[in-house]
């Protein structure tokens, strides 16, 4: 599927691969991520959007944005809009399709092959595109869950698809059957 000598890009819908590993009932580490697509790979960059609230003092995702900041990622970034519908629910949007698809074809000229962790439908316009610029997409979110996390016409446009759960085993921070590190305690040492 990949060829060491393609420039490879990979471009990180934040919400969607968070929603796809939380259904999968694991959280993904970003070090071993990275990892693996630079061992298949001539990884040129590696993406990741997400939008953030911005009235909020802290944020939980703020943490994981400075840390992919410091090690190895590219991070898109913009304020959430807030609104209230017609019911008068309060609505947070965030939408990053935009931003993803600019840069993606921003690169096109010196990307290969695209990695999209993303299986939202919208994205299909942009494999289209890609494709029609000689570039190769890989699809990376699962069809394991019920409903898929992955739109049908996303997963039959792209060139190669990846389920995440095949990744699992590379990927997972607390990987299954690895005991959990236990700084020893006072007493334990003393026995």
């Amino acid at each position: 599927m990949f060829d060491s000598r393609e420039k490879v890009a990979l471009f990180i819908d934040g919400a969607n691969l968070y929603a796809t590993s939380k259904s999968l009932g694991f959280d993904i580490d970003y070090r071993k991520l990275l990892s693996v697509f630079q061992n298949r790979a001539y990884l040129l960059r590696a993406y990741y959007y997400t939008s953030l609230i911005e009235d909020l003092e802290f944020s939980s995702i703020r943490p994981l944005i400075d840390w992919l900041d410091y090690n190895g990622y590219t991070v898109v970034t913009k304020p959430a809009k807030e609104f209230t519908d017609a019911l008068g629910r309060r609505k947070i949007k965030g939408s990053m399709d935009i931003e993803l698809a600019v840069d993606a074809m921003h690169l096109c000229h010196v990307v290969d092959h695209y990695v999209l962790f993303s299986g939202d439908g919208n994205f299909t316009t942009l494999v289209e595109a890609l494709q029609r610029k000689g570039r190769k997409v890989t699809v990376v979110s699962t069809l394991s869950t019920q409903p898929p996390m992955i739109a049908d016409e996303l997963r039959r446009k792209a060139d190669h698809f990846i389920d995440l759960t095949s990744l699992r085993s590379e990927i997972d921070r607390h990987p299954q059957g690895m005991a959990r590190s236990v700084k020893p305690t006072d007493e334990s040492v003393n026995s």
